[in-house]
Protein backbone atom coordinates (compact mmCIF):
# COMPACT_ATOMS: atom_id res chain seq x y z
CA UNK A 1 0.00 0.00 0.00
CA UNK A 2 1.61 3.25 0.70
CA UNK A 3 5.37 3.26 0.89
CA UNK A 4 4.96 -0.47 -0.14
CA UNK A 5 4.15 -0.17 -4.05
CA UNK A 6 5.97 -2.54 -5.64
CA UNK A 7 5.56 -4.36 -9.37
CA UNK A 8 2.91 -6.41 -7.63
CA UNK A 9 0.56 -3.94 -6.94
CA UNK A 10 -2.54 -3.39 -9.06
CA UNK A 11 -5.24 -0.57 -9.14
CA UNK A 12 -8.54 -1.32 -9.16
CA UNK A 13 -11.77 0.63 -10.09
CA UNK A 14 -14.22 0.89 -6.60
CA UNK A 15 -17.83 2.01 -7.71
CA UNK A 16 -19.66 2.87 -4.99
CA UNK A 17 -23.98 2.43 -4.66
CA UNK A 18 -25.13 3.18 -7.87
CA UNK A 19 -27.99 2.04 -7.67
CA UNK A 20 -32.04 2.87 -9.02
CA UNK A 21 -33.31 4.30 -5.83
CA UNK A 22 -30.83 7.22 -6.66
CA UNK A 23 -32.32 8.02 -9.85
CA UNK A 24 -35.38 9.89 -11.08
CA UNK A 25 -38.32 7.96 -9.84
CA UNK A 26 -36.42 6.78 -6.59
CA UNK A 27 -36.86 6.81 -3.28
CA UNK A 28 -33.90 9.17 -3.05
CA UNK A 29 -33.34 10.73 -5.83
CA UNK A 30 -29.59 12.61 -6.00
CA UNK A 31 -28.68 15.80 -8.19
CA UNK A 32 -27.40 14.90 -11.99
CA UNK A 33 -27.88 11.18 -11.08
CA UNK A 34 -28.00 9.63 -14.71
CA UNK A 35 -24.67 12.51 -15.88
CA UNK A 36 -22.77 10.91 -12.82
CA UNK A 37 -23.64 7.13 -13.92
CA UNK A 38 -22.75 8.36 -17.29
CA UNK A 39 -19.42 9.17 -16.43
CA UNK A 40 -19.19 6.01 -14.18
CA UNK A 41 -20.13 4.19 -17.40
CA UNK A 42 -17.35 5.67 -18.85
CA UNK A 43 -14.66 4.63 -16.53
CA UNK A 44 -16.51 1.07 -16.06
CA UNK A 45 -15.44 0.59 -19.83
CA UNK A 46 -11.98 2.05 -19.98
CA UNK A 47 -10.93 -0.41 -16.69
CA UNK A 48 -12.66 -3.20 -18.83
CA UNK A 49 -11.01 -2.78 -21.73
CA UNK A 50 -7.36 -2.96 -19.75
CA UNK A 51 -8.65 -5.42 -17.75
CA UNK A 52 -7.88 -4.06 -14.66
CA UNK A 53 -10.16 -5.00 -11.28
CA UNK A 54 -13.44 -4.07 -10.72
CA UNK A 55 -15.15 -4.05 -7.53
CA UNK A 56 -19.19 -2.61 -7.23
CA UNK A 57 -20.27 -2.02 -3.99
CA UNK A 58 -24.25 -2.61 -3.54
CA UNK A 59 -25.76 -1.08 0.20
CA UNK A 60 -28.18 -3.13 1.50
CA UNK A 61 -30.70 -1.36 3.87
CA UNK A 62 -31.12 -3.76 7.14
CA UNK A 63 -32.01 -1.04 9.33
CA UNK A 64 -35.12 -0.22 11.22
CA UNK A 65 -36.56 2.61 9.62
CA UNK A 66 -34.95 2.62 6.14
CA UNK A 67 -36.78 3.92 3.08
CA UNK A 68 -34.64 3.20 0.43
CA UNK A 69 -32.04 0.12 -1.07
CA UNK A 70 -34.52 -2.10 0.95
CA UNK A 71 -33.96 -5.86 0.21
CA UNK A 72 -35.38 -7.81 -2.79
CA UNK A 73 -36.41 -4.41 -4.24
CA UNK A 74 -35.95 -2.70 -7.77
CA UNK A 75 -34.37 0.66 -6.05
CA UNK A 76 -31.40 -1.46 -4.27
CA UNK A 77 -30.50 -2.73 -7.73
CA UNK A 78 -27.08 -1.66 -9.60
CA UNK A 79 -28.60 0.47 -11.85
CA UNK A 80 -28.01 -0.70 -15.60
CA UNK A 81 -25.36 2.30 -16.74
CA UNK A 82 -23.34 0.28 -14.07
CA UNK A 83 -24.29 -3.43 -14.51
CA UNK A 84 -21.58 -5.58 -13.11
CA UNK A 85 -20.34 -8.68 -15.33
CA UNK A 86 -19.80 -12.15 -13.66
CA UNK A 87 -16.51 -12.12 -13.46
CA UNK A 88 -16.44 -8.43 -11.55
CA UNK A 89 -16.42 -8.46 -7.39
CA UNK A 90 -19.82 -7.51 -5.75
CA UNK A 91 -19.28 -6.09 -2.10
CA UNK A 92 -22.57 -5.97 0.04
CA UNK A 93 -22.46 -3.30 2.49
CA UNK A 94 -25.06 -2.04 5.29
CA UNK A 95 -23.35 0.90 6.31
CA UNK A 96 -22.10 3.83 4.73
CA UNK A 97 -18.47 2.92 4.87
CA UNK A 98 -17.97 -0.20 2.37
CA UNK A 99 -15.46 -1.46 4.65
CA UNK A 100 -16.82 -2.06 7.22
CA UNK A 101 -18.22 -5.62 8.28
CA UNK A 102 -17.81 -6.73 4.48
CA UNK A 103 -14.81 -8.38 2.81
CA UNK A 104 -13.79 -5.53 0.85
CA UNK A 105 -10.71 -5.02 2.91
CA UNK A 106 -9.56 -9.18 2.29
CA UNK A 107 -10.25 -9.23 -1.24
CA UNK A 108 -8.01 -6.13 -2.20
CA UNK A 109 -5.18 -7.59 -0.19
CA UNK A 110 -5.30 -11.16 -1.82
CA UNK A 111 -5.40 -9.18 -4.73
CA UNK A 112 -2.28 -6.90 -4.36
CA UNK A 113 -4.71 -3.97 -5.13
CA UNK A 114 -3.27 -0.59 -3.64
CA UNK A 115 -4.51 2.03 -5.17
CA UNK A 116 -8.34 2.62 -5.44
CA UNK A 117 -9.75 4.53 -8.11
CA UNK A 118 -13.17 5.74 -6.57
CA UNK A 119 -16.54 6.75 -8.63
CA UNK A 120 -20.60 6.31 -6.79
CA UNK A 121 -23.07 8.23 -4.70
CA UNK A 122 -23.28 10.02 -2.43
CA UNK A 123 -20.42 12.21 -2.11
CA UNK A 124 -20.74 13.05 1.56
CA UNK A 125 -21.87 10.11 3.05
CA UNK A 126 -20.74 6.60 1.45
CA UNK A 127 -17.94 7.88 -0.92
CA UNK A 128 -16.34 9.99 1.98
CA UNK A 129 -16.29 7.60 4.65
CA UNK A 130 -15.02 4.56 2.51
CA UNK A 131 -12.47 6.98 0.97
CA UNK A 132 -11.22 8.05 4.52
CA UNK A 133 -11.38 4.24 5.93
CA UNK A 134 -9.59 3.45 2.42
CA UNK A 135 -6.27 5.94 3.79
CA UNK A 136 -6.42 4.35 7.31
CA UNK A 137 -6.18 0.87 5.44
CA UNK A 138 -3.18 2.51 3.80
CA UNK A 139 -4.51 3.04 -0.04
CA UNK A 140 -3.46 5.23 -2.23
CA UNK A 141 -7.27 6.59 -3.68
CA UNK A 142 -8.34 9.03 -6.63
CA UNK A 143 -11.64 10.57 -6.95
CA UNK A 144 -12.93 10.76 -10.30
CA UNK A 145 -14.76 14.41 -9.08
CA UNK A 146 -17.57 14.19 -11.68
CA UNK A 147 -18.20 10.52 -11.46
CA UNK A 148 -19.57 11.25 -7.96
CA UNK A 149 -23.06 13.02 -6.74
CA UNK A 150 -25.17 13.50 -3.64
CA UNK A 151 -28.79 15.16 -3.11
CA UNK A 152 -29.56 18.47 -1.72
CA UNK A 153 -29.41 19.14 1.31
CA UNK A 154 -31.08 21.82 3.77
CA UNK A 155 -28.78 23.44 6.33
CA UNK A 156 -29.61 26.57 8.67
CA UNK A 157 -32.82 26.88 6.48
CA UNK A 158 -31.13 27.07 3.49
CA UNK A 159 -30.91 24.49 0.79
CA UNK A 160 -27.22 23.06 -0.13
CA UNK A 161 -27.43 21.77 -3.74
CA UNK A 162 -26.19 18.78 -4.12
CA UNK A 163 -23.30 20.17 -6.33
CA UNK A 164 -22.20 22.49 -3.51
CA UNK A 165 -22.17 19.69 -1.05
CA UNK A 166 -20.14 17.29 -3.65
CA UNK A 167 -17.89 19.94 -3.86
CA UNK A 168 -17.10 20.45 -0.36
CA UNK A 169 -16.72 17.43 0.37
CA UNK A 170 -14.21 17.07 -2.68
CA UNK A 171 -12.00 19.60 -1.44
CA UNK A 172 -11.88 18.23 2.20
CA UNK A 173 -11.17 14.86 1.04
CA UNK A 174 -8.11 16.96 -0.86
CA UNK A 175 -6.74 18.75 1.84
CA UNK A 176 -3.52 18.77 2.67
CA UNK A 177 -2.13 18.14 -0.99
CA UNK A 178 -4.67 15.35 -1.77
CA UNK A 179 -4.11 13.77 1.90
CA UNK A 180 -7.57 11.08 1.28
CA UNK A 181 -6.95 11.40 -2.33
CA UNK A 182 -6.02 13.22 -5.28
CA UNK A 183 -9.36 14.38 -7.53
CA UNK A 184 -9.32 14.21 -11.35
CA UNK A 185 -11.95 14.32 -13.66
CA UNK A 186 -13.50 11.54 -15.71
CA UNK A 187 -11.54 13.25 -19.47
CA UNK A 188 -8.24 13.71 -17.49
CA UNK A 189 -8.39 10.40 -15.96
CA UNK A 190 -8.83 8.48 -18.85
CA UNK A 191 -6.21 10.79 -21.03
Amino acid sequence: MKNNTTENTKTALLIIDIQNDYFPGGTMELAAADETATKAKHLLAHFRKQGIPIIHVQHIAVQEGANFFLPNTKGAEIHKSVTPLETEKVITKHYPNSFRDTELLDYLKENNIAKLVICGMMTDVCVASTTRAALDYGFDNTIITDAVTTRNREFNGKIITGEQVTESYLSGLNALGGLYAKMQSTEKYLN
